[in-house]
């Protein structure tokens, strides 16, 4: 089946506003590398304690940072960054509350941690100002899990609980090895490919990792909700509950469909997210599970069975993203784009999409390679058979 070239090109250049918004957002390769060479060196520090709860430990990312999720908080010029501190010869009898309390105090030993640190409730977490922060979870090995999982505290220090960041990781990033299948494009004229004097529209744009773009997509939009409806932020749909229902739904939307465009795809994997949330009735209530599909035991929807008002925040915020996100398509001009995208990620990401468009349709326009192609609008760095060459002027819209 062909699809018309015109629409995929129009999502194309929405694609291409969704990308530079998820790049704004994200943490910068020099943050990474500066975190990565930090928590190395935490890493190294603990190990070289004389405790023998700290022996053989080793450091490693989870969460975001370990798999490319990364968006920035609104309001914060801090990066989260979690990590987790493994005690790999440790078992069930080492209570919770004192592996914290070991991996604290070799810290607060160091004369560069000391002041960088500050305590949660299951972690702690190193504070570099304007850049980043990373939490230290403890953990030790599960060896019930035969799935090579790790246990780490509960917020109340009194137990062990299943997870596995290595094996929840090494899922998500071979879910993002998936392909899509996209239906072919049809040119505009099918006789552009007899003529060799007609130049060929540029490639697609693309996303740079379609799965890790979507969620990264459906959290600055989470985060933009909350804070607008003023919704207490404990209330928010947690980040892993909201990447684990995104790779499931990715992952079924590309081994059962086929596509025109990836901005399609975007609007059916948030469309198919609820269909991975088991609700079971019990007792006049229902209970929710989101699983975790790498250990045993590990519900991302647990705090939504003692509190139901967190459902009914994951549901509206749900629909609400599907809504603003779809609505995209219907912008008419960089004005209007600018206030959808404004609307559902916040005015600040908006306006510096908006700005780099206005700059590449400048550049273009001096080099006179801007167009104008029906029901697409200004075309940037091409020439074809039905676009408009757009005069050079020095003064975008004038």
């Amino acid at each position: 089946m062909y699809h018309d070239q015109r629409l995929v090109m129009r999502d194309g250049m929405l694609i291409g506003a969704l990308e530079r918004m998820c790049a704004t957002l994200e943490i910068s390769p020099s943050q990474a590398g500066l975190a990565k060479e930090r928590y190395e060196g935490v890493g190294e520090w603990l190990a070289d304690s004389d405790d023998p709860l700290l022996k053989l430990m080793g450091i490693f990312l989870q969460g975001s940072t370990a798999i490319g999720t990364t968006v920035k908080p609104i309001g914060s010029n801090e990066h989260d960054v979690d990590l987790v501190a493994h005690a790999p010869d440790l078992g069930e009898w080492v209570e919770p509350a004192a592996l914290k309390k070991a991996i604290g105090d070799r810290l607060k030993a160091n004369g560069h941690y000391k002041p960088l640190l500050v305590e949660m409730a299951r972690c702690w977490r190193l504070v570099y100002a304007n850049e980043f922060h990373m939490d230290i979870t403890p953990s030790i090995p599960n060896r019930s899990c035969n799935l090579g999982g790790e246990l780490v505290p509960d917020r109340a220090l009194k137990m062990w609980k299943p997870s596995n960041p290595k094996g929840y990781k090494a899922l998500f990033l071979e879910r993002v090895k998936l392909a899509p299948r996209f239906r072919v494009i049809k040119s505009l004229h099918t006789q552009d490919s007899a003529r060799a004097d007609i130049e060929p529209y540029p490639d697609q744009v693309r996303f740079k990792g379609l799965l890790q773009r979507v969620v990264q997509i459906l959290k600055r939009h989470r985060d933009v909700f909350i804070s607008v409806h003023e919704i207490d932020p404990a209330m928010s749909p947690i980040s892993v509950l909201v990447t684990t229902l995104a790779s499931q739904s990715y992952e079924y939307c590309v081994k059962t469909f086929v596509y025109d465009t990836e901005l399609d795809l975007l609007f059916d994997v948030i469309r198919h997210m609820p269909d991975f949330i088991e609700a079971r009735a019990a007792n006049g209530k229902t209970h929710w599970f989101v699983w975790n599909e790498t250990t045993q035991g590990e519900n991302f929807a647990e705090k939504w069975n003692s509190d139901p008002k967190r459902a009914e925040v994951f549901f509206t915020w749900h629909a609400r993203a599907l809504s603003d996100i779809s609505r995209l398509k219907e912008a008419e001009g960089i004005d209007g784009l600018k206030r959808y995208l404004g609307d559902a990620f916040g005015a600040g990401p908006a306006k510096a999409v908006v700005d780099a468009i206005t700059d590449d349709i400048s550049a273009s326009r001096r080099a006179g390679t801007l167009g104008v192609a029906p029901r697409v609008g200004l075309v940037t760095g091409l020439a074809a058979a039905s676009t408009t060459p757009v005069r050079a002027n020095t003064f975008f819209g004038r």
